[in-house]
């Protein structure tokens, strides 16, 4: 039989180490230039608060292990929580209770980690040997005997036989190159920290191997629990944006042991560029994968350059599709997936019942509950089909607010009837199909939970929103709707959580009321810092986060993220067939398409259309915005001989676009309104050159690029077309049913008076 002998400075093995990450001991510890073999392990066992040094950056590696020492490493890893409670004395004659390892000693003695002698001695201050060692640590974790083939000479009939087999047969100890293995042998303190690492990576990966999520949590520290229950955004570092693993951001991942990250357009530079910044974030991540997120709703709500441009989530209300819906989600999961991203914080489920809402509008599908239920759980599917995980938001319904949570706090001030049968129906239904992330709303619905605190901001009494209330995420959400799935916060970065509560009462109130990840905290080191008081107090039971940390693993595992075996080559490779397809442009163009919805017309069917000759001047809020129009008519009609000139209307311009319009044919008016409240936006100006080419009978269409309530606060619009979004692909069917190519198939997805 061949035997596999590991010299006790050898590799540890590749299985165990390939997610160790690279932290440098000697960022620590200064004497460690003897034992670069040692320095991974000490490092993982100083990180974990297992193992310390004396100080000024000192560890004596050569410095050799007493017996209460080794315990203590022991009762450090396994029951940090007794630590902080009184023990029980021991039966040991030779540890007084001055002893500086006492209390360790006695949580050792009543687990059996270790064992004293017939004289009733413990010795605790003896080296501890490499036999000690090995029966220390199979007490300590439940090993079984391993399938590499061991032969050492001077191990049989010995005491320590039996453990000393475990640990060889799996790869975590070895013997010397005369084949012995020296059980007699006192150990270093280097030595223990190494046998220490890679028992407990041994374990972790095999519970990974097995999805024992029960057992990986055992094995992880606070800090590590925590950690995976924050996502926070990519932030600057250096004064200049992250678009590459650097050293601030290395330290932020292994310093809060993050669960994840959000990306936003600033982290983007190009396709290439995020599949390696995502790729090199996931080498960083150790043995356990990070959740890499985005928000990539579609239309005016997009992340992704060159990617698939989606119309928007209002545009496929006006399609009114399913089929489309879906596809929409499949394609936007199939190119995130392609870029190393695995949650997309969509669809919106939320109803914009309110025309004043001024941050949802058009990333709705609509005002109709049934509409955007039955959308939505298409794009659901679809984002599941790309095994990318659907986000859905705002729960309970951020859809009938007249202020943005980015900004204050919203209160819906609805009965519960009224929740029921709109604004809850979608996320009810999506709960029922199997939904697995839900994004919470910083909005107060006092219908369901109507406590008030004293406002940090001004001292004022505020209503306790969704993301902070028990009442709201236990109570309704996961006891009453039966949610199991992950509960996500929104931005704690926004007003409606950073001005009132103060972040690091919120970040502790929000897991309390059943949040699993926090998202953006404004300072995350602050907030893991603060989740780890809050456990180790026990101001937030250990029971609450290792609830959070086993969905999340096991949604983690579900979608294949402890699956790495893709290179980046691989992955460079794919991008030019998944990202901006042929097959996804048209997807993309069939729904911009079908959206184009009439709002006004003179003939029933169809707006003013432009005809071959005319002076057509096109009006818009931003002149980037007319040369986009100018720029698509003159590619869409070349053989119409078009003469075109632009303005712009804003407030002290209206003479000018008057002025230009007046010699005109035909008038392109194009109006943008969102992130805004829509009844306080400037329709005077709009109003004056309407009425202005009402009197001269003018052939003209009113373009609606934004929010499709233009109807509600214009008057005598006599052609109109709604495109829900100025993106590209909108504004170019826009442009096509104004040239008669096609025509207005959408029907208007919300409710205008």
């Amino acid at each position: 039989m061949q035997v596999k002998l590991m010299t006790m400075i050898g590799a540890v093995l590749g299985s165990m180490l390939v997610w160790a990450g690279s932290a440098a001991a000697e960022a620590k510890f200064v004497d460690l230039q003897h034992s670069k073999w040692a320095e991974d392990g000490i490092a993982y066992m100083s990180e974990r608060g297992t193992v310390a040094g004396y100080g000024n950056g000192i560890f004596k590696p050569e410095g050799l292990v007493t017996r209460a020492q080794a315990v203590t490493f022991m009762v450090r890893e396994l029951y940090p929580q007794e630590l902080q409670k009184a023990v029980q004395g021991t039966a040991y004659s030779d540890v007084p209770t001055t002893h500086p390892f006492y209390r360790e000693i006695a949580i050792a003695a009543k687990h059996r980690l270790a064992s004293g002698f017939p004289n009733g001695t413990f010795h605790p201050d003896a080296p501890i040997s490499r036999a000690e060692t090995a029966a220390f640590l199979t007490r300590a974790y439940p090993l079984v005997e391993g399938k590499q083939s061991v032969s050492l000479t001077d191990t049989e009939k010995h005491w320590a036989e039996a453990p000393i087999l475990i640990l060889s047969s799996n790869g975590l100890v070895g013997g010397y190159s005369d084949g012995t293995y020296r059980p007699n042998r006192s150990v270093t303190r280097a030595e223990y920290a190494v046998f220490m690492a890679r028992v407990i990576r041994f374990e972790r990966e095999a519970a990974i191997q097995t999805q024992d999520w029960d057992k990986l949590i055992s094995y992880m520290t606070v800090s590590e629990q925590v950690g995976q229950m924050l996502m926070p955004d990519i932030r600057q570092w250096n004064g200049k944006v992250t678009t590459t693993v650097n050293e601030g951001l290395k330290r932020s991942i292994h310093d809060q042991d993050l669960g994840g990250l959000i990306l936003f357009d600033k982290n983007i530079v190009d396709v290439r560029q995020v599949t390696t910044f995502t790729h090199n974030i996931q080498k960083e991540a150790g043995d356990i994968p990070m959740f890499l997120s985005i928000d990539q709703e579609g239309g005016v709500i997009k992340r992704i350059p060159g990617g698939t441009n989606l119309p928007g989530q209002m545009a496929l209300g006006a399609t009114g599709d399913t089929a489309l819906a879906e596809a929409a989600g499949q394609l936007t999961g199939e190119e995130l997936k392609a870029l190393g991203v695995q949650v997309n914080f969509a669809p919106v489920l939320d109803i914009n019942s309110n025309p004043d809402n001024p941050i949802i509008g058009m990333r709705s599908f609509g005002s109709d509950a049934d509409l955007v239920t039955r959308l939505g759980l298409a794009a659901i599917t679809g984002l599941q089909k790309s095994e990318v995980i659907a986000a859905v938001k705002h729960f309970p319904g951020h859809g009938d607010t007249t202020v943005d949570s980015h900004l204050g706090m919203p209160v819906l001030p609805h009965n519960r009837e009224r929740l029921d049968a709109v604004e809850l129906k979608p996320f009810r239904a999506a709960i029922e199909n199997g939904v697995e992330m839900i994004m919470t709303a910083h909005i107060a619905f006092p219908a369901i939970d109507n406590e008030h605190v004293t406002s940090l901001k001004d001292g004022t009494s505020v209503p306790i929103p969704a993301t902070l209330s028990k009442k709201v995420l236990t109570g309704l959400l996961r006891e009453e709707l039966g949610y199991e799935g992950l509960i996500v916060s929104d931005a704690f970065t926004m007003d409606a959580i950073a001005e009132h509560f103060g972040e690091n009462q919120a970040v502790e109130r929000a897991v309390s009321a059943g949040v699993d990840i926090i998202l953006m905290p404004q300072d995350s080191a602050a907030a893991h810092q603060t989740l780890v008081n809050a456990v180790n107090s026990g101001n937030i039971p250990t029971e609450t986060i290792h609830s959070s940390v086993k969905r999340i693993l096991e949604l983690k595992a579900k979608y294949g993220l402890f699956e790495r075996s893709e290179t980046l080559t691989y992955k460079l490779a794919r991008l030019n067939d998944i990202i901006g397809s042929k097959e996804h442009r048209t997807v993309e163009r069939e729904i911009a398409e079908r959206a184009v919805t009439l709002l006004a017309s003179r003939e029933g069917e169809q707006p003013d259309l432009i005809r071959q000759g005319d002076q057509v001047v096109i009006v818009a809020a931003e002149e980037d915005q007319a040369k986009q129009l100018e720029k698509q008519l003159l590619q869409a009609a070349n053989s119409l001989s078009l003469e075109t000139e632009i303005a712009v209307v804003s407030q002290g311009k209206t003479n000018e676009a008057l002025q230009a319009i007046g010699k005109a044919d035909y008038v392109i008016l194009a109006s943008y309104q969102f992130r805004n409240v829509a009844s306080q936006f400037g329709w005077s100006d709009y109003q004056t050159l309407i009425d202005a080419m009402n009197r001269r009978n003018q052939r003209y269409t009113l373009l609606s690029l934004g929010n499709p309530y233009e109807t509600i606060y214009l008057n005598n619009v006599r052609s109109g077309l709604a495109v829900y979004g100025k993106q590209e692909p909108n504004t170019k069917a826009g442009i096509n049913v104004l040239l008669g190519q096609q025509k207005p198939g959408g029907k208007l997805p919300v409710k205008t008076p």
